[in-house]
């Protein structure tokens, strides 16, 4: 048998017509009797899903594979039943052990047929018993119970409880819609307290076993008490039901009211000649926006401007300028992707197999994997600059690097730059305006994580619109560029994890402030013997394949590239070399395809119908050991050179002239040079009246050619004591340095470089100061090994070094008359070896 509560499906509507309603059908029902030890014996009536309270009338409907004796021998003997609930409600034929030891003494009326062709009764609690002991178990459950009275009494502190437990159970009724009205009405006319108590337990959504312990409760002040905390829970339940409720209905409404409206502009728009394909685009627009994962701020201002394009007519100026903004926001990439696993070998063998030499580069970028794998994206992304001449591979080192690390390469070119926009981007104020170039490189390429060649970065300009410059410092700045601002966007915007490389000729134009945010790595010019390798491996082999040839039709031979070397490119990378294989592979490619007979290797005596006659004339050194002349090395933007000076006498008023566009800083050289010279003209042997009777022209040849720096001081003193005391300068000699006027050497820069020129030239020994004796770890063995090196800290020791013996003859310097023509000076013999 199972029990259904119908909550008070008859609530009177006065105390009173309790009695008058249902007092009839319960009337053939009497209690059962009390023994002499104050117990009562009757039937169990087991209940699966239902506790039955006192004062309570419901139906029960017998299930029809159940016994319906218990009912039926109650009916015919007018007795009541006790009503008991199962502890577990899967239990088919329950016995003592599976029902509570407290239930209700129930009243059962007639019978009733129902129309699904099943049985009902309808049911009336009296009073709690408790199970003493059970008489009988087969065929029917019979137990002898001990009735459980209620002391009648109420007082104050009950009454102000029962108010309260109705006014939480007023608040509940009208928040839970299925609780009937009328059971607040019918607990209003209840005086008891224990009563109130089960009439809201039964009405309330409990569990059973809550409903079970609510019965238990015998006193009815503290079942009326604990009534009250379960309707304060029950209360904050609905209360938030409600407000969630509320909420999911105000958005179900707004939404609706929001199609509606937008049907309606539909609508309008149609009527209007505007069309669907406006609102169409609206659509598509608005789901991509959904759908595409942004940071919050910048889905809130994708939002804000989505909804301001929505209100404006499709011929609106201004809808193409948001729906370009909006076009930027959701094609930049905003999210960084997955780490890619770095493998060091890997990276080194990428590196070594695509660029010959460029150590320290090599070592840089490995050490920056090194650090990538062991610290993760916690690790700062460094922003390198490589500084070397043209075509020593800067640009193509960075193409090598992406490869390595698994990132897209985006080249910017800086040069020429001169709008501060270029970098920051436009305002949207203005007609076309765009983000700046480093967005649009993101754009482009896709991806949080990139790696960006900014190329020829000294090249920047500057004028009234502004210093891109400056603009770069927040980009190159690792403590700013996390929140990078853009002009346009007027959104931060995340570089931190774009790994930055810079390219420069020379750091001397690029302002301390952005250098000072830049790592350093030195690019030096290559040996002959570099190049030829380079060419040989990586070069001759690219040209072929990209003018439709293979090695096994065309090859060069090692003296025909040393040449091409020599004569026909003078510079300190590859790229014109490269450039010369190239026009040679396109001659051969056109005798091919034009079926003439083609040589099947390059020798050095082709050369000249292939390329024409070498336009380089390098310096040559002297045959002889020249007065007044001395060879100095200089640090050019293309590497190394040599540097003649020469120093003439002639008759005058002591004038000093120097020429050769010489800058500045080389004209104050020449002038600690000839000091220094003067105060030690009695240890050289010179007459110091000589300083008073002649002119001095100092000259560094290829006028044209702007020159400047401190470098060619020592140079400068050699030739001045050279044509001053007439002893010849050794013309396998360079030299490179800085004078003062006691005549200390101080330190210079690219020593590289100038050795490298010497080794071109080539002289036997170049003179280097003394404190750069830690540069020449940079110089190949190759060249150390061919070049002797003199350190010397004063200039006594350059001219030792330098000097030779004044020729036999000539005591005098060498002075040219004025005006006198070149047969002044007679032939100098040649110098003795």
């Amino acid at each position: 048998m199972r029990g259904v509560q119908s909550r008070w499906p008859h609530p009177p509507a006065e105390p009173g017509d309790y009695s008058q309603r249902h007092l009839a059908e319960f009337s053939h029902v009497n209690n059962s009797l009390i023994d002499d030890e104050g117990l009562i014996e009757a039937f169990v009536l087991p209940l699966r899903d239902l506790v039955f309270f006192p004062n309570m009338v419901t139906p029960l409907f017998l299930d029809p594979d159940q016994a319906q004796s218990p009912v039926q021998d109650v009916l015919r003997g007018g007795e009541t039943l006790i009503a008991i609930t199962q502890r577990k409600l899967e239990t088919a034929q329950p016995g003592p052990k599976d029902l509570y030891r407290l239930g209700t003494e129930i009243a059962v009326g007639r019978l009733q047929q129902n129309s699904d062709g099943g049985t009902s009764v309808l049911a009336q609690g009296r009073r709690r018993i408790e199970v003493v002991e059970y008489v009988s178990t087969e065929p029917l459950l019979r137990v002898r119970g001990r009735p459980i009275l209620e002391p009648e009494r109420r007082t104050q502190e009950t009454a102000g409880l029962m108010r309260a437990v109705l006014g939480l159970f007023d608040t509940c009724v009208q928040l839970n819609r299925s609780l009937p009205e009328e059971a607040y009405v019918y607990a209003l006319n209840i005086e008891q307290p224990g009563w109130l108590a089960d009439l809201i337990a039964s009405t309330l959504p409990l569990p059973i076993s809550e409903r079970q312990k609510v019965l238990e409760i015998l006193d009815p002040v503290k079942r009326l008490n604990h009534v009250s905390e379960l309707l304060r829970r029950e209360v904050e339940v609905l209360e938030l039901e409600d407000l969630i409720h509320n909420q999911v209905q105000s958005e179900v409404s707004r939404s609706q009211r929001e199609d509606y409206l937008r049907e309606q502009m539909k609508a309008i728009q149609t009527e209007l000649g505007e069309g669907d394909l406006w609102t169409q685009e609206l659509a598509e627009l608005r789901k991509k926006i959904e759908e595409k994962a942004l940071p919050e701020e910048v889905a809130e201002r994708a939002t804000r401007e989505f909804q301001r394009l929505g209100q404006m007519p499709p011929l609106s100026p201004e809808v193409g300028i948001i729906r370009t903004y909006l076009d930027w926001i959701l094609e930049l990439p905003w999210k960084a992707g997955e780490e890619k696993t770095l493998d060091l070998r890997s990276a080194a063998r990428t590196l070594n197999r695509e660029h010959y030499g460029l150590r320290k580069a090599k070592d840089r970028i490995l050490e920056y994997i090194a650090v990538r794998q062991l610290a993760g994206q916690k690790q700062r992304q460094p922003i390198l600059c490589f500084v070397g001449p043209p075509g020593t591979g800067k640009t193509s080192l960075g193409k090598s690097i992406a490869k390595a690390l698994g990132r897209e390469f985006v080249r910017i070119s800086l040069g020429g730059i001169r709008d501060e926009a270029e970098i920051r981007g436009h305002r949207r104020t203005y007609i076309g305006a765009l983000p700046g170039r480093i967005l649009q490189a993101l754009r482009r390429c896709g991806t949080t994580s990139p790696l960006f060649m900014l190329d020829e970065i000294e090249k920047l300009g500057l004028d009234y619109r502004g210093d891109p410059a400056a603009a770069l410092l927040e980009v190159l700045d690792p403590e700013q560029n996390h929140a990078f601002s853009d002009h346009y966007l007027e959104i931060p915007y995340d570089l931190s994890h774009v790994l930055f490389i810079t390219t420069s000729n020379t750091t001397e134009s690029i302002p301390p402030a952005l250098l000072d945010r830049m790592e350093i790595v030195e690019f030096p010019g290559y040996i002959e013997e570099e190049k030829l390798l380079i060419a040989e491996k990586f070069l001759v082999g690219r040209q072929l394949a990209q003018n439709g040839l293979t090695q096994e039709e065309l090859s060069f031979a090692p003296e025909a590239l040393r040449r091409i070397i020599r004569e026909y490119t003078w510079e300190a990378g590859v790229r014109n070399l490269e450039r010369e294989i190239g026009k040679i592979c396109r001659k051969i490619a056109r005798r091919k395809a034009e079926v003439r007979p083609v040589p099947a290797r390059i020798e050095p005596p082709t050369l000249g119908r292939l390329l024409g006659p070498p336009p380089i004339n390098p310096h040559r050194a002297e045959r002889q050991d020249q007065i007044g002349s001395a060879i100095g090395v200089a640090w050019t933007e293309n590497g190394g050179e040599t540097m003649p000076v020469e120093v003439l006498l002639v008759e005058g008023k002591g004038n000093v002239q120097v020429t050769g566009q010489v800058g500045e800083v080389m004209q104050e050289s020449a002038q600690a040079a000839l000091s220094y010279v003067k105060s030690r003209a009695a240890e050289l042997g010179v007459e110091t009246e000589i300083f008073e009777s002649h002119d001095i022209h100092i000259h560094i040849p290829e006028g044209s050619i702007p020159k400047d720096g401190p470098s060619a001081g020592i140079t400068i003193a050699t030739a001045l004591a050279s044509a001053l005391t007439g002893r010849p300068v050794r013309r396998d000699i360079g030299m490179s340095g800085e004078i003062t006027l006691r005549g200390r050497v101080l330190p210079i820069g690219g020593v590289r470089e100038k050795f490298l020129a010497a080794y071109r030239l080539p002289l036997r020994t170049v003179i280097l100061p003394a404190q750069n004796r830690k540069d020449l770890v940079d110089i190949p063995k190759q060249a150390r090994r061919a070049v002797h090196v003199e350190l010397v800290s004063h200039m006594d020791q350059v001219l030792a070094l330098s000097l030779l013996p004044a020729r036999k003859g000539r005591r005098r310097p060498v002075v040219r008359k004025s005006g006198s023509g070149p047969s002044a000076t007679p032939p100098t013999p040649p110098a003795a070896q």
